[in-house]
């Protein structure tokens, strides 16, 4: 809040300001108040788009993209997480535990994905939906992806352990990378839009997050990822 804008002035002279400097400081003091208030706004918009947004897509939208429609085409690996019987969760707890347990499951997976140069794109119900934009090579954007998959799944152990020794209620995550072509942009309403992904990579993305259970693995790979970051191949389950 920027009701007002207070400010002191020193100075080392031994009579201490003129009445002449007074006048000056009184005069300029609203030009000084203007600057400190739009320098700190923009700061703390900069601050909101990045939290809300992510950092590459805040940057794109405060560059000015934001019409709608308008999407970019890029490679990317997609991430799309959620938690383990979230669903059952939320019908046999205390409703003022789930909001803090969706916090402690998305923080280290946020951690991961940003230490590893990825963006995180939107929080849907327990699901996390973040991409790694190929740029040098996609074998690279592939290894990152992976390094914060290690990251964050074993933070999360810690995590699960430390609330079960609280007596809390606990669980683990499903996710699904993918590599693939995306549409980058603006998508939605005329008042209101969202800055995110879409296309065919990520339904596939999504879908196979859904295949984790019943294929009892936490982590599912795509053949288009394996293909891209040389070998992989050797660390993984074929599952058909």
């Amino acid at each position: 809040e920027f009701d007002c804008v207070y400010s002191s002035w020193a100075t080392r002279a031994d009579g201490g300001f003129t009445d002449e400097e007074i006048a000056l400081l009184a005069a300029i003091g609203p030009f000084v108040a203007m600057a400190l208030v739009a320098g700190t706004t923009r700061q703390i918009t900069r601050t909101l788009v990045s939290t809300y947004l992510g950092d590459d897509a805040g940057e794109r939208v405060l560059r000015g993209a934001i019409t709608r429609g308008v999407a970019e085409r890029i490679r990317a690996v997609v991430w799309f997480s959620d938690l383990k019987g979230f669903t059952r969760l939320v019908d046999t707890v205390d409703p003022e535990l789930v909001l803090p347990l969706l916090d402690e499951y998305a923080e280290p997976q946020v951690t991961a994905i940003h230490e590893h140069g990825g963006t995180v794109l939107k929080f849907i119900g327990d699901g996390v939906l973040a991409i790694f934009p190929v740029g040098a090579s996609q074998a690279e954007a592939g290894r990152r992806a992976l390094a914060a998959a290690e990251s964050a799944f074993a933070a999360l152990i810690e995590v699960s352990a430390r609330r079960s020794a609280s007596g809390l209620p606990a669980t683990e995550a499903y996710l699904a990378l993918h590599l693939g072509e995306v549409f980058y942009g603006n998508i939605g309403g005329a008042d209101r839009l969202d800055f995110t992904v879409i296309g065919p990579a990520v339904n596939e993305a999504a879908r196979m997050s859904a295949m984790c259970r019943p294929l009892d693995q936490d982590i599912l790979l795509s053949q288009a990822l394996v293909d891209a970051v040389p070998g992989l191949q050797d660390r993984l389950v074929a599952l058909g």
